[in-house]
């Protein structure tokens, strides 16, 4: 199949920089899709239909286009955050033919030096800004696709709330193009009211104040790094529950029971494209896992209100499951084994022993592997120390054939 739809990268030297394979597709389409500000970079002797995007965004209309050639306009590098991994899913791939310009990271890294490889990229765009806390790190280089021109300033303000208001930033505006600027400042120098042009790219250099918080990536962060009322998988456990769930890239855990919501959010700051829905029917605790989601720069985690097994009705298929609380309650074991993809691993930590009777009572039915886990922490006793106990788990974990 010859392909019908060509997706041209073009940069803000709008037409003119454009490759001769670019331009030729251009020529030989009857329309040409993309942004306002794209299809008026082009030349009028590119005679195409011109059709801007529909709001809200749509490729409907591209897609209806099939076996007649048609041209699609896309910002830089139409794989990198744009309109082509849309419609890659959408056709085959001998339908589509992807004619990328530099991406405006390929260009920054450029302009500063820095190795492309070596430097993290969070988009801003149609997504929250507390996205970019999960990856604030001392010594970090981050690139923050802005979704506007008010963006620098609130990246500004969030790096002076976390610590990190020493850090160095660069706005690139209109990368590539004529008009092409950049504003160097530090987060606490930045200017407030400062608006730049929608059009831009934040570099960051992230330098911790003293005494910053900088929580690892690692699972079992610190009990503190957590707002919580007491129910909150503590850290050593959680730590071994997570290693249990084996978190991989692109899947999804739910997280049946979530109290704090710290195993989804510890799951879903294992990987960028890892995802997670926490199902809490407690108001208050519903509070605390939109806080520490926030706080935590867990995006990915969805929060479900209501209580299991009812509430997991509707939702995806997990990849893992996990159960906190309510594995006593009639029918969420079941639920949740139901709706376990094959291959997906549940693991349920009990804490009474009528929890620890019903996961047993489950792994002779299913099979997997009950564990004991007991802690002890040194405390005072007097003027000397000894052990205290910590309540002993017993953790089940199962992969579902």
């Amino acid at each position: 199949m010859q392909a019908w739809l060509t997706v041209v990268g073009i940069g803000d030297d709008g037409f003119d920089g454009l490759t001769r394979p670019a331009r030729r597709a251009l020529f030989a389409a009857t329309q040409v899709h993309g942004g306002e500000r794209h299809l008026a970079m082009l030349p009028a002797r590119v005679r195409a239909e011109r059709r801007p995007w529909p709001k809200p965004f749509d490729v409907q209309a591209v897609l209806a286009r099939r076996h007649q050639p048609t041209c699609v306009l896309a910002s830089g590098d139409p794989m990198f955050y744009g309109v082509g991994v849309v419609l890659a899913r959408c056709v085959q791939p001998d339908e589509l033919r992807i004619l990328p310009a530099p991406s405006s990271a390929s260009l920054a890294a450029a302009r500063l030096g820095w190795p492309l490889q070596e430097v993290e990229v969070v988009s801003l765009v149609a997504r929250p800004l507390t996205a970019l806390a999960a990856q604030l790190q001392p010594g970090t280089r981050l690139f923050v696709l802005s979704e506007d021109g008010h963006t620098p300033e609130a990246v500004a303000r969030l790096l002076q709330d976390r610590g990190y208001g020493d850090s160095r930033m660069t706005v690139f505006e209109h990368l590539g193009g004529n008009a092409e600027r950049r504003i160097a400042n530090t987060a606490r120098g930045w200017p407030r009211d400062c608006v730049v042009a929608a059009l831009n790219l934040v570099a960051l250099e992230c330098i911790a104040d003293p005494g910053a918080a900088a929580w690892p990536l690692c699972s079992g962060l610190p009990d503190e790094a957590y707002r919580h009322d007491g129910q909150i998988t503590k850290r050593d456990v959680r730590a071994i529950t997570l290693a249990r769930l084996g978190p991989r890239p692109g899947e999804l855990l739910w997280d049946v029971g979530a109290g704090s919501g710290s195993i989804g959010i510890e799951w879903v700051r294992a990987h960028p494209h890892c995802r997670a829905i926490a199902i809490e029917a407690n108001e208050a605790r519903q509070a605390m896992i939109s806080h520490n989601r926030d706080a935590l720069g867990a995006a990915a985690l969805r929060l479900v209100e209501g209580a299991a097994p009812e509430a997991l009705e509707g939702l995806p298929a997990p990849d893992a499951v996990f159960i906190g609380g309510g594995i006593t309650a009639p029918g969420v074991l079941e639920a949740c084994w139901s709706a376990l993809r094959p291959g997906g691993r549940l693991v349920a930590n009990a804490v009474t022993l009528e929890a620890e009777l019903r996961v047993a009572q489950w792994r002779g039915l299913h099979g997997g592997r009950l564990t004991r886990i007991s802690l002890m922490d040194a405390q005072p006793l007097g003027g000397f120390e000894t052990w205290r106990a910590a309540l002993p788990i017993t953790l089940y974990d199962v992969v579902k054939p």
